[in-house]
């Protein structure tokens, strides 16, 4: 199994727009260092069978799988509707493109029924245009593809965001973004995963999401082969964060495929 980080950044991406003097806002970020230039996360999962599992929908989604040379999807699971992670949604009509039916995809009830409210014509079709994706609850969920599919909801500040765990080929890969407190569940789901790839807004305490302490913590609590940090704003610089970290933690960048 292998994963590739689609996006790194957090909503407003790296550089964000609408610096000093008309310029792009690189923050504390070093704007030579094409590691830093981060568009909104999201992730694909890739089993030894070749089985592609996309998690989120983000808005740069058409350029990031165009970057990636990724042209077919067996399933997209969403973490929330937050718009950094589902507004790229309708980038997912080519790959309906010569399909027998539907894109499987699958999230928390709650999402469920959100993303119906704001995209119905992906998962009713509309004006003769096919269903694009066929859009269950997570509930009764435990396989998708050869991957077995745990999962559990995170606080995000006033909502939730659904964590995930993915086991397939011997190993385990966990996504844990959006979220700003950890639980006993976020432990449990994480517990000696084989890689956790973790969000980590910035330094400093956030309403909504983790910051790099409360990153580390859950590595070490959860006690995982290799972690990978994500969502990633203007302050968090790559070459300053990768001279910081221990061994089994890696700065994540766009483009960047690791194997658990």
């Amino acid at each position: 199994m292998k994963v590739t980080i689609l996006g790194s950044g957090t909503s407003t991406g790296v550089p964000r727009l609408g610096g000093e003097d008309g310029k792009a806002d690189w923050g504390l970020c070093d704007p030579n260092e094409p590691k830093n230039r981060r568009t909104r996360v999201a992730i694909l999962l890739e089993s030894d069978a070749g089985a592609r599992i996309l998690v989120d929908t983000p808005t740069d989604l058409r350029q990031q799988l165009l970057d990636n040379d990724i042209h077919r999807l067996d399933a997209v699971f969403w973490t929330h509707d937050h718009a950094d992670h589902c507004h790229g949604i309708d980038d997912l009509r080519p790959l309906r493109y010569g399909r027998a039916g539907p894109i499987p995809g699958f999230a928390d009830s709650e999402t469920v029924r959100r993303l119906r409210q704001r995209f119905g014509y992906v998962f009713a079709g509309q004006y003769g245009y096919p269903t694009l994706i066929q859009l269950d609850n997570l509930d009764t969920l435990r396989l998708c593809e050869g991957f077995r599919v745990d999962h559990c909801q995170m606080p995000h500040g006033g909502m939730e965001s659904t964590g995930y765990r993915f086991d397939c080929d011997g190993k385990s890969v966990c996504y844990t973004t959006d979220f700003n407190a950890i639980t006993r569940d976020i432990e449990d789901l994480c517990y000696r995963a084989d890689l956790l790839i973790v969000d980590c807004l910035r330094r400093e305490p956030h309403p909504t999401h983790a910051h790099l302490a409360m990153s580390l913590e859950l590595i070490e609590r959860c006690r995982v082969g290799h972690a990978v940090l994500t969502h990633l704003d203007k302050s968090m610089d790559y070459a300053t964060l990768v001279a910081e970290m221990p061994d089994n933690v890696t700065v994540g960048y766009d483009g960047l495929v690791i194997a658990p």
